[in-house]
């Protein structure tokens, strides 16, 4: 086949995926893989903090029941977006926490803390939520045995966070400006099958 034509077919596939907002063309234009899973099972994206039982199985990343532990991604982020997928049991507390303020210590004071924990004692501010900062809608959100999606964005004082399509939060403070970015394993089972993130 001619160069030319080659080029032109190319150039069409790119831009009709573009258009139908399919992945791997320009809709992923500037996103980072910061666990891919399936296709690179690794975690030097990562630095342990803890001891968080951390294993790959079945093309996830598994913290399962046990001690306390985090992975902070090796980079800080200010202004980003993220997207992010995970199962989680029923029993599961975990979260990602944006623009942590300390790689030695992460907890809810002092990042802010996407939530994931269906029974979580005050619901209000489980799944969905950023725990102390800003709750969740009703009916609250439910993770437990299944895939879901978060969206988050994350923009000078502005978060918005997007859980399964519904959008859960859309706050404006500035207490954390910068930070790594981590992932929670406390109890029950988490999985996380892929987290990307985007500068702004």
């Amino acid at each position: 086949m001619p160069t030319a034509r080659r080029h032109f077919i190319a150039t069409g596939i790119a831009g009709t995926a573009a258009l139908l907002g399919l992945p791997g063309c320009a809709s992923m234009a500037g996103w980072t893989p910061l666990l891919d899973a399936a296709a690179a099972p690794t975690m030097d994206g990562w630095s342990a903090l803890g001891e968080g039982n951390w294993r790959f199985v079945d093309g996830t990343l598994e913290g399962r029941a046990g001690k306390l532990g985090y992975l902070l991604s090796k980079q800080d982020y200010a202004d980003f977006e993220l997207k992010a997928e995970f199962w989680a049991d029923a029993d599961c507390n975990s979260g990602i926490f944006l623009r942590c303020q300390s790689r030695a210590v992460v907890n809810a004071g002092n990042s802010y803390e996407v939530n994931i924990f269906d029974k979580r004692p005050d619901p209000s501010y489980g799944t969905a939520a950023i725990v102390d900062f800003a709750k969740a809608p009703q009916p609250y959100p439910q993770a437990a045995n299944r895939w879901n999606t978060f969206d988050v964005s994350a923009k000078g004082d502005r978060l918005v966070v997007v859980f399964n399509g519904q959008q859960t939060v859309d706050l404006r403070n500035d207490k954390f400006k910068t930070g790594p970015i981590a992932l929670q394993s406390a109890g029950g089972v988490i999985r996380f099958r892929k987290v990307m993130v985007r500068r702004v």
